[in-house]
Order: structure tokens, then sequence, then C-alpha cells
């Protein structure tokens, strides 16, 4: 190992020259000496406040991890978040000689530099002050310490515990955009001059995950409280309040879909979900037994609404944390399920991580040290108390046939009963896993964590769905859905879930949802009432293009269903139909988040990043990469102010008109219509209607082409609901449409399941003025194709 020592001036004076210009010289008067080495695969830069480890983790991912002394080699000794760490990968170092500096120019603007190169990404090492400076392969500046010390510690103690509060300071660009840290109910798409807490609280949640439009992102590297600062436009600011070191990993795209990738080969892929569980989710709080139930199924069915899933919510035990439910409301469960089942009905039921006192399992877990001291609740970082959680626990109610698990107050709460506090509880307490401020945000990750893990280990036939409240880094490997908590049944919070829901996304987690027209206490809303009726509809169109559709919530009527909702219920199950036919598009998205790293629900900025004009529209999305979402989330509103980006055509969904795109104009928007649009190029498939996901799997697909440009879409097929595609066990068909030549191509399919049909009836749209599509109408197709799998070619 070989270390160059640099001298360089840190004293600056300003000195007059003879025109009367002023000008910046350095003295050397004082002396500041940073060392930079070569060793064990990375750099490590020595300051007179720190040392600085980088390691190169791959042409577009760098480590950083920095400490007062140097012997620290993470925030945190242990990081379950993360599933592949860093393996130091090939780059060039470049430290100017001693000649050189002499006789380079050593004014401020103008600092002596080592260059680490890997090809994709430049960092420049200033030889003065040991701050970082990230560029691109062209060597265009995309973020940047500050100059002076930008690395910061302060020791402090905590649960007694020597720690340092670190800060690292950062200039970021005049032009530029920022997105993710999880999800927040400020209302805020574009964090520029915003502070952000990431510590878990009902409603909000921390990911600590920033995307630039500069095209990188930030993975602040912990699970301690901590915060983004920006307030000062010029100043940007990551800090924890406990920590061994300076912990991040700094990651190029440019593309957002490329930055989250990258995300996701550090701390998990999401596997697919059930197809049933891309449909409709029917919740309330409560339904207070299994005949309820089996009602309200009942009347979907009979009505001929789509369904897939009905939840069972709280109270449904004797004890809190007991897997017994009350026997006068839930005397045979099983036969309940089974029932369900019998009528192609999944179940959910909520299961949390806060035991009732009283609990038989309490009273055995307590003695074990498997609860949080203080508390009553299990620590999940504890393998031993997970496995007793899922033996006594969620694996029992595994075992009577409940489908999926609602991990409520998964931040945790922290006291029993439901009223506990949430918002960063763990931080003053110690877990298995180590000192709660090290550990503070790790809870939904840990418990989401033990219920997948052991269930995937009781079998490969049912996938696993886990709701969870809350979510940390990784939580997406353990087929976690997070919803946005209980939120207001109001427009106004109606208004704050969308860039919510979008920064969520951005935060590189694809599975979100709401409690549709909110959750309601402390003011909970009546479905009889009109003005009630207007939002449940607007949110429910909402709800219809998120990844997951779900409706939940406490009713002043105790109703939730979609029959409670009066005049507007036509509308509702119109939508609902709408989702359902759109499933062939939905899954083959799903396949796509779980193959490529996909994003299912888009912000504008995911594909037009380097458009301004997007920037700051956080109340618009794309589903999947054709459909152009603009829910309506004004009250009394009829029409809807949109933005179609840059794009040869769009089409209206509802009319088939064309317009072009990099336009701005009122759409219309009565109470039965949410305003989309469809990209040119865009392949769409549509089924038939149907009453559940697994009806009809044979069933012919409507291809709806829209002209104006080419197009690509791979549609994907498999058994619904086993884990057999990760063994192979899937189809995918490969369609283009070649614009120049008006031809569709549909490709030879690849690969095969047990019950794939032989044929399948592909009916040909081309979509025009005279084609709307709307919720229920199919047009007389152009073309019919009886595809056997062998490529064919239609011609418009």
């Amino acid at each position: 190992m070989k270390f160059v020592r640099v001298s360089l001036p840190v004293l600056l004076a300003v000195l007059f020259t003879c025109n009367g210009g002023l000008q910046l010289q350095a003295k050397a008067q004082a002396q500041s000496q940073v060392k930079i080495a070569r060793q064990n695969g990375g750099v490590t830069i020595k300051t007179a406040t720190d040392t600085l480890r980088l390691t190169v983790c791959s042409p577009t991912v760098i480590h950083i991890v920095a400490s007062p002394s140097g012997t620290a080699t993470d925030a945190a000794s242990k990081q379950p978040w993360l599933i592949q760490k860093c393996t130091p990968a090939k780059f060039t170092l470049t430290i100017p000689s001693a000649s050189a500096l002499q006789s380079q120019n050593q004014a401020l603007w103008n600092p002596a530099v080592a260059t680490v190169d890997t090809g994709a990404l430049k960092v420049l090492i200033t030889l003065a002050w040991g701050n970082l400076e990230f560029q691109d392969e062209h060597g265009n500046r995309l973020l940047q310490e500050f100059q002076d010390s930008p690395r910061r510690y302060v020791p402090t103690t905590i649960n007694g515990q020597q720690l340092y509060s670190v800060k690292d300071q950062f200039y970021p660009a005049v032009r530029e955009a920022l997105y993710g840290l999880g999800q927040h109910q400020n209302g805020v798409f574009n964090y520029r001059g915003t502070v952000v807490e990431l510590g878990q609280a009902n409603t909000d949640v921390a990911i600590p995950l920033l995307l630039s439009t500069n095209g990188y992102g930030i993975f602040w590297n912990t699970a301690a409280l901590s915060w983004f600062d920006n307030r000062f436009p010029s100043e940007m600011r990551f800090s924890s309040n406990a920590s061994h070191a300076i912990d991040y990993y700094f990651i190029y795209g440019p593309g957002f879909d490329q930055i989250i990738h990258q995300y996701r080969d550090m701390t998990g892929h999401a596997p697919m979900y059930g197809r049933w569980a891309y449909g409709f989710w029917q919740s309330k709080d409560r339904y207070r037994s299994a005949a309820e139930l089996l009602e309200i199924a009942g009347e979907y069915r009979g009505a001929q609404v789509p369904l897939d899933n009905i939840v069972q919510d709280w109270f449904w035990w004797v004890h809190q944390g007991d897997p017994d439910f009350r026997p006068d409301a839930y005397p045979d469960v099983p036969a309940a399920l089974r029932k369900l089942h019998e009528e192609h009905v999944h179940a959910m039921i909520s299961v949390w991580a806060t035991f009732d006192p009283l609990s038989k399992n309490f009273q055995q877990m307590k003695p074990l040290g498997y609860m949080i001291p203080g508390t009553t609740t299990y620590d999940a970082t504890n393998p031993a108390a997970g496995d007793f959680y899922w033996n006594h626990l969620v694996g029992k109610l595994f075992a009577q046939g409940w489908d999926a698990f609602w991990l409520d107050s998964s931040e945790p709460e922290v006291a029993y009963q439901h009223g506990g506090e949430s918002d960063t509880e763990l931080y003053n307490k110690h877990l298995y896993i180590g000192n709660g401020a090290l550990y503070t945000n790790i809870f939904p990750l840990m418990h989401t964590g033990n219920v997948y893990t052991h269930w995937r280990a009781a079998t490969s036939q049912k996938r696993v769905f886990i709701l969870t409240r809350s979510g940390f880094a990784g939580d997406q490997r353990y087929a976690a859905t997070t919803w946005s908590g209980d939120v207001y049944s109001t427009f106004q919070a109606f208004q704050r879930q969308v860039p919510a829901g979008l920064n969520f996304a951005l935060s590189g987690m694809p599975y979100w949802t709401t409690d549709i027209a909110g959750y309601g206490p402390p003011w909970a809303r009546d479905t009889r009432d009109p003005a009630y009726q207007e939002l449940y509809t607007r949110w429910f169109e909402f709800g219809v293009f998120c990844p997951i559709f779900r409706t939940h919530g406490h009713r002043a009527n105790n109703e939730n269903e979609l029959f409670s909702y009066g005049p507007v219920t036509p509308i509702l199950i119109r939508y609902d139909r709408l989702r359902y036919r759109l499933l062939p598009y939905i899954y083959s998205l799903a396949w796509q988040v779980t193959h490529n790293d996909s994003t299912i629900m888009r912000p504008l900025v995911m594909d037009w990043r380097t458009d301004p004009k997007v920037w700051n529209i956080g109340n618009e999305f794309m589903f999947g990469p054709d459909i152009l979402v603009n829910p309506v989330t004004e009250q009394g509103a009829t029409a809807r102010y949109v933005y179609l980006p840059p794009a040869p055509e769009w089409y209206d969904f509802w009319t088939g008109k064309s317009m072009p795109g990099d336009q701005r104009f009122n759409a219309p928007a009565p109470l039965d219509r949410i305003p989309l649009y469809v990209e040119a190029g865009s392949i769409l498939p549509m089924g038939p209607e149907i009453d559940y996901a697994a009806e009809k799997p044979d069933a012919p697909i409507d291809l709806r082409i829209y002209p104006g440009a080419d197009g690509h879409f791979v549609l994907y097929e498999d058994q619904g609901d086993t884990y057999n595609y990760e063994k192979g066990e899937r189809a995918t068909i490969p369609i283009d449409w070649n614009d120049t030549l008006q031809t569709l191509t549909i490709g030879a399919r690849s690969g095969s399941y047990p019950g794939m049909p032989a044929s399948r009836t592909f009916n040909i749209i081309f979509v025009h003025p005279n084609h709307g599509v709307g919720a229920t109408i199919t047009p007389n197709p152009d073309r019919t194709v009886i595809y056997t799998g062998a490529a064919v070619t239609v011609h418009e």
C-alpha cells in the first residue's frame, strides 16, 4: 500500500491586481494533509477530520463509508435490507504528480483532484479537502459535496452506546428535481426546497432512496431516524441521529428504471402475486362474523359484480395475539373458507405484531425474551421470536386456509391496544439485532420477512400476499404491498395520496394501495351522503389504476360494499369491470416487475425525465407504459386540467379521438369519467367481462392497436397461483406493431405451463374515433386471429 501525501494551501488571501480586478490566490501558510491510497479493491481517503472508503461496486454503483476513526465499515454492523453487498469492481485511479501539482493553478475554483474512473462514472476527490464530486462519463457534474468539511460527526450516547450523529452536505444542481424517500402525507411531489423526516409512523413510510432528474440516486444506507434537508435550494443534506459512519450508495442510471433495477439488485426483487391479487379487494372496518363474510361474497356473486378477495379486519380474536376466534361469530373458520373458495373468493385476515397481555402467546413469549422490552410487540428482529410468531399464530391461521395476511400497525405501534404511538417508537428501545436508535425503521422489513420466509418454506403452491401499513428498503422481496395508512375521508386527503403513491414508486417499491375514500376516523363518513358518494366515486376511479385495487374504511352506517353507495353504484360497477378487462395487461405488467424490475404506477418523470414540464406534475401518471391516468381530486369538478407529454399522438381512451402531445387542456370529467389517454404505439390487451380473475382463462383477448408510432408488448401467462413460474412454467407472447408498414406481428410463443390453452383467439382493433373503448363496449374487431403459438402477421 502506498499513500500519496499532498500539501496544499488552505488560507486564501485576496489580492488586488494592477488593473483593479480581484484575484483569489492560495497561500501556503497552513497545511492540509489528504492521503489517498488504493487499498483492498477500493480507495481510502484520509482527511484532517475523517477517513473515507470509496468502493466501486459496478460501473454505475459506488459505495461510500466515512467515519472519524476510519474503523467503521458500515453505518450499522448488520444490514438485513441488503441481499447483495458491494463486491469491488474494476476502476482506474489517477493522482496528479508532485510536479503537476506545483505547476497547476490551485485556485478555489480549480482545485487539484484525484480521479476514480469506472468507465460510466467519474469521482473527483479534491486534494485540499477530500470532498467528492460525481460526474458522468462525459464529465458532466451530477452531484458535488460541500468543499470544506462536508461530512460532519457529533459524538453522542444513545441507549448507553457511543455513536455519532452524522451529516453529509451536497450542492444540488440549479435545475434538478428530487423524488422518492418513501411515502409522505405533505402533498409534495418534487422534494426540492423541502425537509423530509425518514421515520416510520402511521401514514408515513421511510424508504431512504432519493432519485434525481440528473440521473442519479442516493441510497442512504441506514435504518436510523434520518432527514433529507433541502430548505436552502443550493444545499442538500442527509443526516442521521445515530450511526457508526456516513454510509451511502451513489447509483447512476441515468434512467429511473435503471436506478431502480440496481436498487432492487441490492435489496431484492419482487415476486409475483397470484392473478387473483390484481383483482378487487372488498374490505371494511369490520365484518363481524364468518356468516357476514359469506353473505357479502354471495351478494357480489349473485349480482355478477367482479370480486376476488374479501378481508377480515381486527377483533375476530378472543385475545389479540392468539389464533383463537370468537366462537359465537366464527364457529368453523375452515368450513367458511372452503365455502368462499368454492365461490372463487380469496380471504385475507388482519394479524398484528401487538399482543394482548392476557393472550397465551404473550405469556409464553415474554419470559423467553421475545417481546421488545417495555412493549407488547414481539421483536421481529429475533429469529426465534419470528419462528414463534409463525408457529403459534400466523402459521396456524395459514393452515386453516387463509390466502393472505394483513400485517396492520407494522411501524410498529407498541402498546396494546390500538391507539398506541407509532412514531419512530423503536428509537429508545433495545432490539435483538441491536440498538433501536440504529434500527428505528427496520421493523416492517423484518416483520414481513418473517411471514414470507415461513410461508415459502411451508409451500410453493400458493403465492404470498402481504398487506402492510409500513415498509422499508427490501420489503418488495417479501411480497409486501404497502397501503397509505389511516388517512382521512376528504378530498384534501385524496389529493395527497397521488403524489404519496408516486414517490413511493420512485422509492423502488412496486406495490402500493390506499383505503379507497379514506379510512374515516375521527370523521367517519356515511355511504348514503351524496358528498361522500362523489368522493368515493372519484377515489374508486383512481383505485382502478393503482397496482393493487382495494377498498377499506370505517363508515358511519357500517357499510362499504359497492352496493352501499346508492346512485353511484352503477358507476362503481363499470369501473370494477374495467379493471377486470384490463387484467391481461396488468398481469403482464406484474411479470415485468418481477422479471425486469419494472414499475407499474409510473410518474411522468420516469419516462420524460429530461423534460422540466413534468418535474412538478404529481397528480397524473402512467399506468404501465401505455395509459395516462388523470385522477379527479377536486370536489364538484366536471373537467380536469391535463398535460399530455411529448409523443407523436395520444388517444382519448373513451372516444378513440387522437391529439398531439406536449399540450395542456381541460379534459371533460363528468362524475362517471376519469380522463384517460393512450400513447401512440401502444398495444393494449383486454379480456372479456368476468366475475373473478381465474374465470375464462381461454377466452378471446382484444388487442387494441393505437397507430402513430411503432409498438411492442409482451403478453404474459402462467397457472396464476403457484411458484412454478420460477421453475420456467410460464409463457410469453411478443406482439409488435410496425407503424410504417401498418402490420401487427404476434410472435412465436416462448415457454409453456400446465393447463395452457392450445389456441387463443385475438380480436384485433385498430383504434380510431369510431372505436371508443368504454368500460364494457367492445367494438367489432377489424381482424380475428386464431393463434396456436406460431408467429402470425396481420395487415391493417
